[in-house]
């Protein structure tokens, strides 16, 4: 990896409005989703962790949109 790849990665990317678009939709879907595994999982570690996996999942694809794929 370059160190102009990682100045890209570790950068604030300020997102264009096609951009804001696709986080919402990736946010609303994964908030849903989160909401039912809420609702329908027992309380507990694996609950806990289903739900903590989702906002990782959530975090990479935002990411994938900032970066433009190139992460």
């Amino acid at each position: 990896m370059t160190d102009d790849q990682i100045t890209n990665i570790f950068s604030y990317h300020n997102p264009t409005p096609e951009q804001r678009e696709v986080y919402e939709k990736i946010n609303t879907t994964f908030q849903a989703t989160a909401k039912v595994i809420n609702e329908l999982m027992p309380s507990g570690p694996g609950a806990t962790v289903a739900i903590r996996k989702l906002s990782d999942a959530r975090m990479a694809a935002n990411a994938a949109v900032a970066l433009a794929g190139s992460f």
